[in-house]
């Protein structure tokens, strides 16, 4: 199969989305990579088993297969998939399941393989160990098409669970960039989410315990933001409005891009508020029991070196970031894909390949080939590396350091260990890191046991060091295992899910299940708020409620409980609430700000400013803070527009009064490179206003 085929089959979304990016964009700050230089300064690394993230699902790390793969069945591919770790595997290939048709297994302006029917895929799956997601046509196909593919499961026996109706169906035109196969003559999200609903009506009359998924745009990528012509709402606002209560979870994918390696690297910074947004559109659209709907996140790879270190490094902070923010599957794009552009990427040769393992393909005029085929390129040992570190039933935990170069995951196993993983994104230079813990308490009489992937090499064992020091070579992945301190039998299981109940701008009531008493009564809970990896107390309650008070207008908070016995013995921690306050029901002031315009990374903002008082306002300044370091203002109107760090002040203008009843109207222009998570608190010559 010819290699061009490969690369133009992976690279299709991530380079028509850019490009619509570009030709929408106004400029947009770009947040600089940090500096890689020696530093003689030890590096401080904070594990937080307090601060208690998601549980690992058993279906956590994945891959893509595709149609087009002639290895796609074969043992030596699936047995490889197998030693790293892949627990699902989604078929049958991105873009080429919009043109997909299982029965004949053909895919009219595409190439198929020999060996890549669903059967084989199938076979291929069970061999590996892995649950398969099913792509169904969307694009090209029909709903009828559909079902008689899970009716062809069900008859086989097969355990095929998950299907998702379509791929990048955003990408069919509608915005301006088309990529994906859509013969419908309405292409609209509202189009979409009718035929979401149709497809999952035929495919449930066959087999009423499949999972559905519903195709979105990951908050802070193109097309997010986007209002199409004749919608009354984004992609993700219409698809989960008129379809929400048919689905069972949402699909996204995310290249971050980036125009080195050192830039892509800090891309995973986005991934919390992109999941915080993506969470809040499912919450606030989906409908009653939008609680149920789960997050899949089913493409992903870097944007600089994606067989050498970077790809690596990239791997395991993305999946590890994906997987603490509660995604069930996250997917490397792709198993095989082929030759790209050849390039030197931290003194390794990188093939500008997709794939996971080398297809052993050659550049057209033959000058440079690819490793034998099946080669491990260094993102299947990072992969390997992260089927150590998370397992079905961990429980994923605060970790954190103070150098932007290096990145920390940690994750508690039923058994007592607790595992660190610690990512040193600086190509040049070591470094020592200092390991502190917080709820946790390991054993000091054994040494750790410590896996390392250093660049351009393969896991081994590396010098233990010891709980509270580690040396992390240059541009590595460095795992670390630690046993407690002593045996954690007997202590109560974790409080269930936390939920926020009246909710106000300085209060907050939250409520938990009990937890399961162990071998002594449960004394209390403990609730603590995550103030980045440090966890602070917000009280502790004898029964299963608390109210917290003393909270910040317009805030994001995350919370979580653990529970306390008689004999001191403390419980696991529960899963993190994440709940934000409100502006104040009443004050002198009101602030409604309004995102008129969207182009993907930037937007027109307006402001209005009510003067609720009873006094005239000759002279008013409003503050407010943007919630990330990548949104900006760069230009304004109706005032004098300034912004230090995060923090914005617009000054009204001379001699402009503000009459008691009366309202002013502020605008911007401001710009994004990642998730655009919109301010709520405003703060009026000194008052915190409320919601306009």
């Amino acid at each position: 199969m010819p290699s061009a085929i490969f690369h133009r089959v992976a690279r299709g979304a991530l380079l028509l989305g850019a490009g619509a990016l570009v030709s929408f964009a106004a400029p947009s700050p770009v947040i600089a990579a940090p500096t890689a230089s020696a530093a003689a300064t030890p590096v401080a690394v904070t594990v937080n088993a307090r601060a208690g993230l998601a549980t690992v699902p058993g279906t956590a790390l994945g891959v893509n297969d595709a149609i087009w793969d002639t290895n796609l069945g074969t043992a030596q591919t699936s047995d490889l998939l197998k030693a790293a770790g892949v627990r699902m595997l989604r078929y049958p290939g991105g873009s080429y399941a919009d043109i997909y048709h299982w029965r004949d297994h053909t895919a009219p302006g595409g190439y198929v393989a020999p060996n890549t029917d669903f059967d084989t895929f199938m076979a291929s799956a069970a061999r590996v160990g892995a649950e398969p997601m099913i792509i169904a046509n969307y694009g090209t196909g029909t709903a009828e098409e559909a079902a008689g593919w899970v009716r062809h499961a069900k008859d086989k026996g097969y355990r095929a669970k998950y299907w998702t109706i379509g791929n990048e169906n955003y990408g069919n035109g509608h915005y301006g960039a088309a990529w994906e196969a859509d013969d419908h003559a309405d292409k609209s999200p509202a189009a979409y989410a009718a035929g979401v609903v149709a497809f999952a009506d035929a495919m449930r009359a066959v087999d009423p315990d499949i999972k559905i998924g519903a195709v979105l745009t990951m908050p802070g990528n193109w097309p997010d933001g986007l209002v199409g012509e004749g919608d009354a709402g984004t992609w993700n606002k219409e698809v989960l409005t008129r379809a929400g209560a048919h689905i069972d979870f949402v699909d996204v994918h995310w290249y971050p891009g980036g125009g080195s390696a050192a830039e892509s690297l800090t891309r995973t910074s986005h991934v919390d508020d992109a999941m915080y947004l993506l969470r809040r559109q499912i919450d606030q659209y989906a409908g009653p029991g939008a609680g149920r709907i789960t997050i899949s996140l089913t493409e992903t790879n870097v944007g600089v070196g994606p067989n050498t270190q970077p790809g690596a490094l990239f791997l395991a902070d993305a999946y590890s970031d994906l997987l603490e923010n509660g995604v069930f599957t996250v997917q490397w794009w792709n198993v095989h894909n082929g030759i790209g552009t050849v390039s030197t990427v931290a003194g390794q040769r990188d093939y500008g390949d997709y794939g996971m393992l080398s297809s052993g393909n050659c550049t057209a005029d033959g000058s440079v080939c690819e490793p034998p085929l099946n080669t491990p390129f260094a993102p299947y040992h990072a992969l390997t590396m992260m089927s150590s570190f998370v397992h079905p039933g961990d429980q994923l935990v605060g970790a954190g350091t103070d150098d932007p170069l290096v990145a920390a995951h940690a994750a508690r196993r039923p058994n007592g260990d607790l595992q660190v993983l610690l990512i040193n994104r600086d190509p040049d230079n070591e470094r020592t890191a200092t390991l502190d813990y917080q709820g946790y308490e390991p054993a000091t009489g054994a040494a750790p046991t410590v896996i390392s992937l250093g660049n351009g090499g393969t896991p081994v064992t590396a010098p233990a060091g010891t709980a509270a020091e580690q040396t992390l070579a240059p541009y590595s992945l460095t795992l670390v295992t630690l046993h407690p301190a002593r045996a954690g039998g007997g202590a109560p299981t974790a409080p269930g899910l936390p939920v926020a109940g009246a909710v106000t701008d300085r209060t907050a009531t939250i409520s938990w299940p009990a937890a399961r008493p162990g071998r002594d009564p449960i004394a209390k809970y403990e609730v603590y708020r995550s103030n980045g990896v440090i966890s602070e107390q917000l009280g502790e309650t004898a029964g299963t409620l608390l109210t917290v008070r003393n909270l910040r207008p317009g805030t994001r908070y995350t919370v979580t409980v653990l529970a306390r016995d008689t004999a001191g013995r403390v419980s696991w921690s529960s899963s993190p609430l994440t709940f934000s306050t409100t502006a104040p029901a009443t004050s002198t002031c009101a602030v409604r700000l309004s995102d008129t315009s969207d182009w993907g990374n930037g937007f027109v903002g307006a402001v209005e400013i009510t003067n609720n008082g009873t006094v005239p306002l000759t002279d008013w300044t409003l503050t407010f803070t943007w919630p990330t370091g990548w949104q900006t203002v760069q230009s304004g109107w109706s005032g004098t527009w300034t912004q230090t760090g995060r923090d914005v002040k617009v000054t009204g203008e001379p001699n402009a009064t503000l009459a008691p009843g009366a309202t002013a109207t502020a605008g911007f222009v401001a710009g994004y490179s990642g998730p655009n998570v919109l301010p709520q608190a405003f703060t009026l010559n000194g008052t915190v206003c409320s919601a306009g």
